[in-house]
């Protein structure tokens, strides 16, 4: 015995758009009603009930075109949800920055004295380097 698939639940816009509908169905059933009624009775009511019917006939083929519309959206959106995507570009993560040298220490290889900190050496009377602070 086979177990009868259930049924996905519609997107929210494709459930909006069948509400709509149904209700813009319904409100042209009901000009439709009062339409009859109307020429039945000779009343001067008929004329607004025809514009009435034929704008709800309108709304509801706008609202039929709309369901179809949002079905074919939505099942682009599934389709493209497998298909594989180009990763998000994420920019590279600052570099810590790096303790400047005390006052008087020298600068490690590779790094660039502080702009007020000149490592000037000079020569001493007796041949030894001297560094200026």
């Amino acid at each position: 015995m086979s177990v009868p698939r259930r049924r996905r639940r519609l997107p929210d816009e494709v459930r909006a758009a069948a509400v709509r509908a149904v209700l813009s169905f319904s409100f042209t059933l009901v000009g439709i009603v009062v339409a009859t009624l109307a020429s039945y009775a000779g009343s001067s009511l008929l004329t607004p009930a025809l514009m009435a019917m034929g704008l709800g006939v309108f709304g509801t083929m706008w609202c039929l075109l709309e369901i179809l519309i949002s079905r074919q959206v939505a099942a682009q959106r599934l389709r493209a949800q497998a298909a594989p995507r180009p990763q998000p570009y994420r920019a590279p993560e600052p570099l810590a920055p790096r303790p400047l040298p005390r006052p008087g220490q020298q600068a490690r290889p590779g790094q660039q004295p502080r702009p007020g900190q000149q490592q000037a050496r000079s020569q001493a009377p007796g041949g030894r380097q001297q560094t200026a602070r």
